[in-house]
C-alpha cells in the first residue's frame, strides 16, 4: 500500500499521514466551510437564475410594458395608441371578472377572463401551452385554462368549466392548460398570497368577451410594448388623456402590474437574503476556521522543531503546513461548491412551481468555484501562517520543547476567596483560563458567533409568526372579504346582512389612486373604512386603534416613508376612477402594517370628497363557519361580485408559502448554523484534548479518576460556553436587527421581534453539539494510556 505513495515526498507523505490522523476534526472544518460556502454558492446561482429566467420568459412570451384600463373603449381608437411615440406594439382586450363553480367545491372561487385571439402570431402577453391544444377560433365555448388552477383543482383538457361574467353563467369546454408571464403570481382580488385552488385566470375568444361583457367593437384594456428609448411617464399622460372620454381608470407600467410587482419585491427579498445572510455565514466560518487552525498548528509545535533538526528550512517547514491547512480549507471548498449546487438545482424546481414557469436553470458558473476558492484559501493560509510563523522562528531545540508555562499569580483577593470555594479540579479549570486568556477568548467569541447564527434564523422564524399572528388576527379579524365589479350603493350591505350565517357585516370603501408628494409619487389606493371598525382596523405600532375620522388621511408607516411624509403633511391625491378629481388630504397618522401600504380614510369623509355618496366597493364579514356553505351560495348569486376572499384559506396559503415555497431558504440556513454550531463546538472540544493530552495522563498517575480527569478538560469547555451565551444572543440580535431592515420592502415590513424562545433554541442547539463532543471526548480521555505521562517531552 505504501508503495502507491513512493512518489511522494516526506513531507507529503507525513501530511497524508498527519490528516487521516485528525480525520474527524479535518472533516469537522469541512463541513464548517462547506456550510457557509454552499450558502454562497446556492444564493449567488439562484440570484443569477432567477433574473435570466425572469428577463427570457418576459422577452419570449411578450410581456406588456404598460397597461391602460378603460371602461369601454373603440376598437378604431387602437391605431391612435400606436401611433404615439414610443410605443412598438398595442392590443385592445377586453378583461373581466367572474366565478367559476365546481360541483364539488362550496366556496366561490374568482376568474380574471381575458380576450385571446388564438391566431396571432405573436401577441402581447403570450401564453405557453403546457397541455391540451390551442382553443379554436371558430369555437365560442372554449378556453384556455390557467396549469396552476387546473392542477390544484383536478381540472384537464376537455373538462367542462361554468363560468359567471357579468351576472349570468357561461357553460365552457377546457381546450387547454397554459403558463402566462401575466399570472406568476396568480393572486384572487383582495389577496396578498397566491392561492393556486381559488383563483382562476381564464382565456376565451373575443366575440365570447364582447356578447357576455356587453363590448361589441370595443375594448377595455390595452396592453402596449415599448420601442427602445420610450418616455414611460409621457405614455401615462398620453394614454390617460386620449382614453379620458372612455372611462379611463389609470394608465399603469410593468413595474405596477400586480403580478410583476409581487414578484419582483419576493425576488428582491430572495436577492437580499442570498446578499447578505450567505457572507455572514462565510464570515463566520472564516473566523472560526481561522482560531481552529491557528490552535491545530500550535499542537504541532514539537513536530516543527523535529522537522527543522532534520535540516529543513524555514521555508520548507512553511510550505509544508500551508499544504496542510489548504487540503483541509479547499477540500471545504469542493463540498461546499457541489452541496450549493445541488441545493440550487433544488431549490430551483421548489422555485419553478412556485412561480410557474414554463423553464428554470439553475446557473452555478466556474468562476463562483473560483472564487469560493480563493476565499477558503486565504482564509486558512491566514489561519496557518499566524501559527506557524511563531514556530519556525525558534531554534528546533527550542521547539521541540514544551512551551514555558505562562507566568502566574496567585491572583487578587477575589481569586483566592473564589478558589477555597472551589474544589482542586475546577480551580485547575480556572488557572488554566486565568493563564491563557487570548485562548479562552477566542474560542469564546467562536462559539459564540456559531451560536448568533442559530438565533439569527430563530429570530427570523418568530418575525414570520408575527406577521402572520398581526395580518390576520389584530388587523383583519374577518372571515370573508367579498369585493365589487364596481362601487355599489351601501343597500348592497343590507343583501349581504340578511344572509344566513352572517354575524357581521362591514363596508368599505377602495379608490385606486397616485399619491404625490414634491418629487415622490406612489400608485395605492385608499381604503375608506367606517366608524369604530372591528373587522378590518387601522393599528399603530403598539397594535392599538387609530381614529380614522374626519377629512385627514391616515397612512402606514412605510407608505409614509417612501412619499418623505409626516403627521401634518398635505398629500396631493390623484384619484384614477369616476370623475378623477385631485384631491389635497392633510396626514391625521401613521398606523403599522406588516403587509402592503394601505391608506385609510373615514368612508363618509372619502365619499363626500369624490362625490359619490353612500358607495361601497365590498364588505368584510363574520360568518358561522358551520352554515358557511349557505353562505357561499347566497353570495355566488349576487351578480356584481368581482372576488371572494376566505381569510382562514389565506392565512393558511401564507403559512405554506413560507414553510414550502421560497421560506425553505430559510430552513436550509437553519440547518447550516446548527452544522456550524456543532463543528466549531467539536473542534474546540477535540483541540483542547490534543493540547492537553500529556497533563491529562499524568493526572491519571496522580490518582484522578476517568470522571475527575474528563471534568478537568471538559468543565472548561462548559465554562466557555456559557460565557458565549450572551455574547451569541447579542450578535444575533445584531445579525437579526440588520437582515430585517434590509429584507424589508414596499409589500413586506419584516418586523425586528425578539422573542426568549429564540435564544432557548440556540442555547440548546450549543448545550446539544457540547454534550455530543464532550462524549465523543471523554470516550478518549477513557483510553488515555497513563505510560504517557512517564515519556520525557524534554
Amino acid at each position: 500500500m505504501s508503495a502507491m505513495f513512493d512518489f511522494l515526498s516526506t513531507l507529503d507523505r507525513k501530511l497524508l499521514r498527519d490528516l487521516w490522523r485528525i480525520k474527524g476534526q479535518a472533516a469537522a472544518i469541512i463541513f464548517v466551510i462547506a456550510a457557509g460556502i454552499s450558502l454562497f454558492v446556492m444564493s449567488h446561482g439562484m440570484m443569477v437564475s432567477l433574473d435570466e429566467t425572469m428577463r427570457a420568459y418576459y422577452e419570449r412570451y411578450r410581456f406588456a410594458d404598460m397597461y391602460a384600463p378603460a371602461k369601454r373603449a373603440p376598437d378604431h381608437l387602437i391605431e391612435q395608441l400606436r401611433a404615439l411615440p414610443g410605443v412598438n406594439d398595442v392590443e385592445g382586450r377586453i378583461s373581466g371578472g367572474g366565478l367559476v363553480a365546481l360541483p364539488d367545491v362550496s366556496a366561490p372561487i374568482s376568474a380574471r377572463v381575458l380576450s385571446f385571439d388564438p391566431e396571432a402570431r405573436s401577441p402581447i402577453n403570450n401564453v405557453h401551452l403546457s397541455s391540451g391544444r390551442m382553443m379554436s377560433p371558430t369555437r365560442s365555448d372554449e378556453i384556455l385554462l390557467l396549469k396552476s388552477f387546473a392542477d390544484a383543482q383536478g381540472l384537464g383538457p376537455g373538462d367542462p368549466l361554468s363560468i359567471t361574467m357579468n351576472g349570468v353563467r357561461h357553460e365552457f369546454m377546457i381546450a387547454g392548460l397554459v403558463l402566462s408571464p401575466e399570472f406568476i403570481y396568480a393572486l384572487p382580488p383582495g389577496d396578498f398570497v397566491p392561492d393556486p385552488g381559488r383563483f382562476a385566470a381564464i382565456w376565451a375568444n373575443k366575440e365570447t368577451m364582447e356578447a357576455a361583457y356587453d363590448l361589441d367593437g370595443a375594448f377595455n384594456e390595452a396592453i402596449l410594448t415599448f420601442a427602445p428609448g420610450a418616455n414611460e411617464q409621457f405614455l401615462i399622460d398620453e394614454l390617460d388623456r386620449l382614453l379620458a372620454p372612455y372611462g379611463a381608470v389609470g394608465a399603469y407600467a410593468r413595474a405596477d402590474q400586480i403580478s410583476n410587482k409581487f414578484l419582483v419585491e419576493e425576488l428582491a427579498q430572495l436577492k437580499t437574503m442570498g446578499r447578505v445572510m450567505p457572507p455572514i455565514f462565510l464570515a463566520v466560518s472564516i473566523f472560526l476556521l481561522n482560531v481552529v487552525i491557528t490552535r491545530l498548528v500550535q499542537t504541532e509545535r514539537e513536530q516543527i522543531g523535529l522537522i527543522k533538526a532534520f535540516g529543513y528550512s524555514n521555508g520548507d517547514v512553511g510550505w509544508h503546513y500551508l499544504k496542510f491547512v489548504m487540503a483541509i480549507a479547499l477540500g471545504g471548498a469542493l463540498v461546499g461548491w457541489a452541496g450549493g449546487f445541488w441545493l440550487g438545482r433544488m431549490i430551483g424546481e421548489i422555485y419553478q412551481a412556485y412561480f410557474h414557469f414554463p423553464f428554470l436553470v439553475f446557473v452555478a458558473d466556474f468562476s463562483t468555484l473560483g472564487l469560493v476558492l480563493a476565499i477558503s484559501a486565504f482564509a486558512a493560509a491566514a489561519g496557518a501562517w499566524v501559527a506557524v510563523r511563531s514556530a519556525i522562528n525558534l531554534t528546533p531545540a527550542v521547539a521541540m520543547r514544551p512551551p514555558a508555562p505562562p507566568k502566574f499569580k496567585s491572583g487578587d483577593g477575589f481569586f483566592r476567596a473564589v478558589s477555597r470555594l472551589l474544589d482542586q479540579p475546577s480551580r485547575m479549570i480556572l488557572r488554566r483560563l486565568a493563564r491563557q486568556p487570548v485562548r479562552a477568548i477566542l474560542t469564546t467569541f467562536g462559539i459564540g458567533a456559531a451560536m448568533g447564527l442559530s438565533v439569527m434564523m430563530r429570530f427570523n422564524v418568530n418575525a414570520t409568526d408575527y406577521m402572520l399572528d398581526v395580518s390576520f388576527n389584530v388587523i383583519d379579524r374577518s372571515d370573508v372579504l367579498v369585493t365589487f365589479v364596481e362601487p355599489l350603493s351601501d343597500k348592497t350591505i343590507l343583501e349581504l346582512q340578511g344572509m344566513e350565517g352572517v354575524t357581521l357585516v362591514e363596508a368599505f370603501r377602495s379608490t385606486p389612486v397616485m399619491f404625490r408628494h414634491e418629487r415622490e409619487q406612489y400608485l395605492g389606493a385608499i381604503t375608506g373604512l367606517p366608524d369604530n371598525p372591528t373587522l378590518n382596523r387601522a393599528v399603530d405600532s403598539n397594535l392599538q386603534d387609530v381614529a380614522v375620522s374626519g377629512d385627514g388621511i391616515v397612512l402606514s408607516e412605510k407608505l409614509a416613508e417612501i412619499l418623505g411624509v409626516s403627521v401634518g403633511d398635505v398629500l396631493t391625491v390623484e384619484v384614477r376612477e369616476g370623475r378623477r378629481p385631485t384631491l389635497e388630504i392633510p396626514i391625521t397618522g401613521l398606523v403599522e402594517s406588516l403587509i402592503g401600504t394601505p391608506a385609510y380614510m373615514d368612508m363618509s369623509a372619502l365619499n363626500r370628497r369624490l362625490k359619490e355618496p353612500n358607495r361601497v366597493s365590498g364588505a368584510y364579514m363574520k360568518i358561522d363557519w358551520t352554515r358557511r356553505d349557505a353562505v357561499y351560495d347566497r353570495i355566488k348569486a349576487i351578480p356584481l361580485v368581482a372576488g371572494v376572499s376566505l381569510r382562514r384559506e389565506a392565512y393558511e396559503n401564507f403559512d405554506k408559502m413560507i414553510e414550502e415555497g421560497p421560506g425553505v431558504f430559510r430552513h436550509i440556513m437553519t440547518v447550516f448554523s446548527i452544522v456550524i454550531a456543532a463543528g466549531v463546538v467539536y473542534n474546540s472540544a477535540r483541540i483542547a484534548y490534543i493540547e492537553r493530552q500529556h497533563d491529562l495522563a499524568s493526572l491519571r498517575v496522580l490518582g484522578f479518576t476517568k470522571i475527575e480527569t474528563g471534568y478537568v478538560l471538559l468543565g472548561e469547555l462548559a465554562l466557555l460556553t456559557i460565557l458565549a451565551l450572551p455574547i451569541g444572543s447579542a450578535l444575533g440580535y445584531l445579525i437579526w436587527s440588520y437582515i430585517a431592515t434590509a429584507m424589508s420592502t414596499e409589500l413586506y415590513q419584516i418586523p425586528t421581534i425578539y422573542k426568549e424562545n429564540g435564544l432557548g433554541f440556540a442555547a440548546i442547539i450549543v448545550f446539544l453539539a457540547t454534550a455530543v463532543a464532550s462524549a465523543f471526548v471523554q470516550n478518549d480521555v477513557s483510553k488515555i494510556e497513563m505510560a504517557t505521562a512517564l515519556k520525557t517531552r524534554d
